[in-house]
């Protein structure tokens, strides 16, 4: 498969690249950046990083994992794509399927293998646990990520909301907030230094309380998972999947 990666000048996007061009069944034959990149220009094996998004349309396969602005200009360069982007609104999302119905797009708030486990082990716990336990969710990444909470921890509150019946929200506590209700999911958003992703699922109950964590200590783990998805495409027919599709975990 011929991959091309966007962003490639970024932390995410080298790493991608990277994994790519070490990978013995793909081939990595487009990276390119935004106009003014530092990267453009340099090489990434044989590959000469450019600012060009239309170098994709050559390739099987686009892996996004930059802005939102940026993953929805792409979109018309595609054949297929793998999108780690988050912070997408509910209009860009809706772009998203509707570029769906032409070709075959895996989007995933987090591609790790580890944290689509603990995405099950969560759904699972929300189920047994059942309104006797209290949850929270925590999340920690690296100063300069621009998104909170993050998408990550925003899937974990819907998985387990939709387990649960759970529709209350809240972003943070300050000041008199009264008793805390039930059935409400809480999200608290750590930014700092370099952390690469952190997320706890806390299940508070009378007596006990269950906590689920993931570390990601690598953002090669990322790069892992979008390369299983990218593999995963070939010959899929046009239509929007994410990583539950690709692991085999849906049902």
């Amino acid at each position: 498969m011929k991959v091309a990666v966007a962003g490639a000048g970024g932390r995410m996007g080298r790493a991608l690249a990277d994994a790519v061009a070490a990978d013995g069944e793909l081939e990595l034959a487009a990276a390119f950046d935004v106009p003014g990149s530092s990267a453009a220009g340099t090489s990434i094996g044989k590959v000469e990083v450019g600012t060009d998004a239309a170098a994709a349309k050559s390739c099987d396969v686009l892996i996004d994992f930059t802005r939102p602005e940026g993953t929805l200009a792409h979109l018309a360069h595609a054949r297929a794509m793998v999108i780690g982007t988050t912070g997408f609104s509910p209009q860009q999302k809706a772009s998203i399927q509707a570029a769906a119905k032409k070709i075959p797009i895996v989007m995933a708030a987090n591609f790790a293998i580890g944290v689509n486990a603990v995405y099950k082990l969560a759904q699972s716990a929300a189920r047994i646990l059942g309104e006797g336990y209290d949850v929270e969710i925590i999340e920690a990444h690296h100063r300069h990520k621009v998104d909170a909470p993050s998408g990550t921890a925003l899937k974990l509150g819907e998985i387990i909301a939709s387990a649960s019946q759970a529709k209350d929200f809240v972003h943070g506590r300050k000041g008199d907030t009264g008793e805390r209700p039930k059935k409400q999911i809480g999200f608290h958003a750590v930014r700092g230094g370099d952390i690469v992703g952190e997320h706890t699922v806390l299940f508070a109950g009378s007596g006990e309380r269950v906590e689920i964590t993931v570390r990601s200590q690598s953002r090669a783990t990322y790069a892992a998972g979008a390369l299983r998805a990218a593999k995963w495409l070939q010959g899929r027919p046009a239509g929007l999947y994410d990583m539950f599709d690709v692991l085999g975990l849906k049902g």
